[in-house]
């Protein structure tokens, strides 16, 4: 190469070959993209935006744009929780079902419960029918709140040939211990005089007698799992209705007439079932419901995320990959207590697989999730934007994170 010329004005250079050498300049410096040959996908969805399958498939066009030929297992996972129903559906091949119950206060409203793919499992989550977020604030009546609406979706899941349940119980208005459940289904809960109680928590202080002569016999076959994330007893300082009832709506007066009440039903439960649910943990889920279904339907209790995996069969999902990536709406400090992304996390590690994380945000104690399997964390926020804005553009913002991430991993030089 000449340079000529006077002055920078009339610079001239003169031309020469440089395509003999592009692959040169190219190897020095392009780093080499390690190719991968399966991805596993297992996000929870993110809320009030996507559902897990959906940001499932935001991360595969990310993973694709790296990796084209790489296979992609879309597992979309949830911890029992908000999107339990909607991920088991959309794993197994299933469909989201609507039935006509009523809510926490009786109205009757429409409510989605989930048909899985295999024919004989249905969820139920008891937000959809009696949850707290279905009533306004001055609606509230955690003394008179009802779990009819359970019963009623049991029994629609019944008459299609469903057997195997899964429940999700957080998110309650209630806190009668499953007894709406159980007069829905045609149990007889009956007080001194002979005459059925009212609906609702407080009006188990009358209980006497429990008659399930007529409760759906079917139910002596189903199999019933509750997907539960607490260790609450069902009675005392450390049960529903002191630990959940103030977000409900009770007050302290409230709360010792439902304990009471509560500890009235457990007693008649043990009387007339022969089952002791007073004191099991997790008894006092959703109001004192997990004792209900243990002490009428033999229900086990797990926790949620184990419930799941194990319904996605994600083990064998796991086998052979090389890279898992899992995702939520924020990674913080409650991630660890076995939310879905760390239970994830944790099964990959069995087989030494590495596993990153996408989220919309990182709140605090996020970097704790790194001592639990998650090997790095991306965000999905890649510019100064509102919430609003973020939320309404989640796939593209998902599948940026994922190809950026999936870059950082693949760099060999």
């Amino acid at each position: 190469m000449e340079i000529r010329g006077e002055c920078s004005s009339h610079l001239h250079i003169e031309p020469f070959e440089i395509a003999p050498i592009r692959p040169l300049i190219a190897a020095i410096v392009s780093p080499i993209l390690t190719p991968m040959n399966k991805v596993v996908l297992a996000p929870q969805g993110f809320k009030e935006s996507l559902t897990g399958m959906e940001i499932a498939e935001a991360m595969a066009i990310g993973v694709k744009r790296v990796w084209p030929k790489a296979e992609t297992v879309l597992i979309p996972v949830a911890d029992g929780g908000d999107g339990t129903l909607q991920a088991l559906v959309d794993s197994s091949g299933g469909e989201v079902r609507v039935a006509r119950v009523e809510d926490a206060i009786g109205r009757t409203i429409d409510a989605a419960w989930g048909a899985l793919g295999n024919g004989t499992t249905a969820v139920i989550e008891v937000a959809n029918a009696v949850g707290l977020a279905r009533l306004d604030q001055d609606e509230r009546d955690v003394r008179n709140a009802s779990t009819y609406g359970v019963g009623q979706l049991f029994t629609e899941a019944l008459d299609a040939g469903f057997t195997d349940f899964i429940i999700g119980v957080g998110g309650s208005a209630t806190n009668d211990a499953g007894a709406g459940m159980i007069q829905a289904m045609g149990g007889k809960l009956i007080n001194a005089d002979g005459n059925v109680v009212a609906r609702g928590g407080v009006a188990l202080s009358d209980l006497a007698n429990i008659d399930v002569s007529e409760l759906d016999p079917r139910m002596s076959l189903a199999n019933v799992v509750v997907a539960c994330d607490v260790i609450n007893p069902l009675c005392g300082p450390r049960g529903a209705s002191a630990i959940f009832g103030p977000q409900k709506g009770a007050t302290q007066e409230d709360i010792k007439e439902l304990d009471a009440a509560l500890a009235n039903f457990a007693d008649v439960i043990a009387k007339d079932l022969h089952t002791d649910v007073a004191d099991i943990p997790g008894a006092g889920a959703s109001g004192g419901l997990g004792a209900g279904l243990m002490g009428f339907f033999d229900a086990r209790l797990r926790l949620g995320a184990d419930i799941v995996l194990e319904a996605v069969n994600l083990e064998e999902h796991l086998k052979d990959a090389e890279l898992v990536i899992v995702g939520e709406g924020q990674f913080d400090r409650s991630t660890v207590f076995n939310k879905s992304p760390v239970a994830v996390a944790q099964r990959a590690k069995r087989n030494g697989t590495p596993v990153i994380g996408i989220s919309g945000s990182f709140g605090g104690g996020f970097a704790e999730v790194h001592e639990h399997g998650i090997d790095a964390i991306f965000s999905l926020v890649n510019r100064p934007m509102s919430l609003k804005e973020a939320m309404g553009d989640t796939k593209r913002l998902v599948a940026i994170a994922t190809e950026q991430a999936c870059r950082a991993i693949a760099i060999s030089i």
